[in-house]
């Protein structure tokens, strides 16, 4: 089963960045996957048998549900990345659909959840895209001890502007505290860079890589995360996600929220 379908409260991982990606005005979802994903495809794909019996049992709620994981408005395109070559191959596999046109790119393992008032992320990469035409990028600060796990930002000397992006510093040399995170909203130029890069850390195609590139010629901006990111690839970020969907659950959140307040608050047991 692949992680980006595991379940948070009522909906796979992935389901929730296709939702965001669709509230920041994103009709055409590109897919980029590999073999072992088939089920990704399966879930978006129409389900007429069981939507129909959901409605004959009743539950046309569910049946909503099942019917609207992509809504009539928006399609989806599926591309099969041959090798596991980075995530600046995966992006670079995806030039066919995409074109010429800036684009967004998510990665659902990053598990966002807006601050209240906040827009999403996608949306609000968008509009900074809008406002300068360069890159976007959005950034969280995260602990120097935890700075070797990811892209870090230099910042630019502009506001809103990197100078570049390094991809997993040693520790001690990371040059801020600045952690790039998945979503990106990217001119299309990113794919001549992706096009004659060699292979990076791991040997892979790094897209933090290209975005230096172009960061170097004042070609990115970015923007810092309000709300917080789980990181589903670990335990204990998915239990995170978790309990942030449940907290804010339109239905179930008072009822969770005063479950785990009442956790909390009662004495350990220790076998």
């Amino acid at each position: 089963m692949p992680k980006e379908l595991l379940p948070i409260i009522d909906r796979p991982i992935i389901q929730y960045a296709v939702e965001e990606a669709l509230a920041a005005g994103i009709t055409k979802l590109v897919f980029v996957t590999g073999r072992t994903k088939r089920a990704i495809a399966d879930h978006f794909d129409a389900a007429p048998e069981l939507e129909r019996a959901l409605e004959d049992a009743g539950k046309s709620d569910l049946a909503a549900a099942v019917r609207d994981t992509l809504p009539s408005h928006a399609h989806a395109v599926y591309i099969r990345q041959r090798a596991p070559l980075g995530l600046g191959h995966a992006v670079l596999c995806a030039q066919p659909a995409v074109g010429n046109e800036p684009f967004a790119v998510l990665l659902a393992d990053d598990f966002i959840m807006p601050g209240t008032n906040s827009a999403n992320p996608t949306a609000s990469l968008r509009e900074a895209y809008a406002a300068s035409g360069r890159s976007q990028i959005l950034l969280q600060d995260v602990p120097p001890s935890e700075a070797y796990k990811y892209g870090i930002a230099i910042p630019g000397t502009e506001p809103g502007t990197i100078a570049g992006l390094i991809e997993k510093p040693a520790q001690g040399t990371e040059p801020s505290k600045l952690a790039s995170i998945g979503r990106y909203v990217l001119h299309p130029e990113i794919f001549d860079v992706l096009a004659q890069l060699s292979p990076g850390r791991g040997g892979e195609i790094q897209l933090a890589d290209a975005i230096d590139r172009l960061a170097r010629k004042g070609r990115v901006g970015a923007i810092m995360l309000d709300g917080t990111r789980h990181d589903c690839g670990s335990h204990p970020g998915y239990l995170g996600a978790i309990v942030a969907a449940a907290s804010r659950h339109p239905e179930i959140g008072p009822e969770f929220r005063a479950l785990m307040a009442a956790r909390l608050s009662a004495p350990e047991q220790v076998d």
